[in-house]
């Protein structure tokens, strides 16, 4: 039986996107200029193809299903109905093709790569006496960045955190946007006083605290619905579709406070638009004003808004880990990175010190948000004429 869970539609929506702009780059346009610039960048490239490996593991993970519970027989348990009975547990593409990783757990902390055990414990020798020494693994050496106290492979829990920064940084900017072309461009082009009632509140949401919003907001949205883990009948609607998602609203809460930034970008540039030749022209052969917005004043400030997606991309993947750390991200039973340094915060305090599962979320972290920063600047050098043709 499939799942989808309200922040999938997050990451599909960004294939899809992706998957315009690769159409787009094959017509004359804008998007097919930026992208012959972008090519003759090799460390931009670089950059792109590995933004492209965290899509992809943040798609395998976003495409899952709950297996049917099997009898002794064999055969699918029923219900006295006769329907199916399925596991709570929906395993993800990425669940399946690192199964291996996932099931092979150990019984508490092991370094990489090691082949035993990271504390001591009473350990029988062949001859009989029992000797204090670290005992060897059940699967010795292969856990890439060593185990965590519960023995799980810290490398499979970082995997499973890509999708969790993927759906903050994609998900949060999908819901800048329209806030901010909205607002942005009806203050700038009307001005008066729609202008006057759109700086009124952009600028008090910019005076409130944002982390008092999101706790406040998480407090009251966040504590229901799925928290990652096993899944409950409860949450579940039409037999597939999960809507109420901590992940989800934590979205929704981050981009509702962070709008405002690019809102004051796109008011600045339809300002300066607004008063072109161009426009001047529409209105004196009797253009509507909805039609001028449409056709000459958005297109013209798209930049702006691609430019944002990509650069404010990273800094929401580290807000996201910022909250989890505080205890008001994503649930303890999802994969994140916040998480994961949340609990390396009292390893680091413990004796002797685990510092691999700090290690391996720096890793991951740094493998996202460097490549999203570079790939954000040769996106803008692409789009600015100016410094295209210098």
């Amino acid at each position: 039986m499939p799942v989808i869970l309200a922040t999938d539609l997050i990451v599909f929506f960004l294939i899809a996107m992706a998957v315009y702009f690769a159409i787009g780059s094959r017509k004359e346009g804008t998007i097919k200029t930026a992208w012959h610039e972008l090519r003759k960048n090799k460390l931009a490239m670089l950059c792109l193809a590995i933004l492209s490996v965290y899509v992809a593991l943040a798609t395998m993970d976003s495409i899952r299903w709950r297996d049917a519970i099997l009898e002794e027989s064999g055969k699918a348990a029923l219900t006295p109905d006769g329907a199916i009975i399925y596991s709570p547990q929906a395993l993800s593409v990425l669940d399946r093709v690192f199964s291996n990783i996932r099931t092979n757990t150990e019984k508490t902390y092991s370094t990489p790569l090691s082949s035993r055990q990271y504390s001591k414990e009473s350990v029988e020798k062949p001859d009989g006496t029992i000797v204090r020494d670290y005992p060897i693994l059940k699967y010795p050496g292969t856990h890439l960045f060593g185990t965590d106290k519960v023995g799980n492979d810290v490398f499979f829990i970082a995997l499973k955190g890509v999708r969790t920064g993927i759906v903050i940084g994609a998900g949060t900017t999908i819901i800048i946007i329209p806030f901010a072309i909205f607002f942005g461009v009806i203050a700038g082009f009307y001005g008066g006083l729609i202008d006057d009632i759109v700086q009124y509140i952009y600028t008090t949401l910019s005076s409130i605290p944002g982390v008092l919003l999101i706790v406040s907001f998480m407090l009251l949205f966040g504590t229901s619905g799925y928290q990652g883990g096993l899944l409950s009948e409860l949450n579940i609607r039409l037999g597939f579709f999960v809507p109420n998602e901590r992940l989800f609203w934590l979205c929704v809460i981050l981009g509702i406070t962070s709008w405002t930034d690019l809102c004051r970008l796109i008011r600045g540039e339809t300002l300066k638009l607004r008063e072109l030749e161009y426009v001047q022209a529409a209105k004196a052969f009797g253009v509507g004003k909805l039609s001028i917005i449409s056709r000459h004043i958005v297109p013209n400030v798209m930049h702006l808004v691609l430019i944002t997606f990509v650069l404010q991309f990273s800094g929401l993947v580290l807000a996201e880990a910022v909250l989890s750390y505080i205890g008001i991200g994503v649930g303890p039973e999802m994969g994140s990175w916040g998480n994961m340094i949340n609990t390396a915060r009292l390893e680091l305090s413990r004796e002797p010190v685990v510092w691999w599962n700090l290690l391996a979320a720096f890793i991951f972290m740094f493998g996202l948000v460097l490549p999203a920063n570079i790939f954000g600047d040769a996106v803008r050098d692409a789009l600015d004429p100016r410094l295209r043709y210098r």
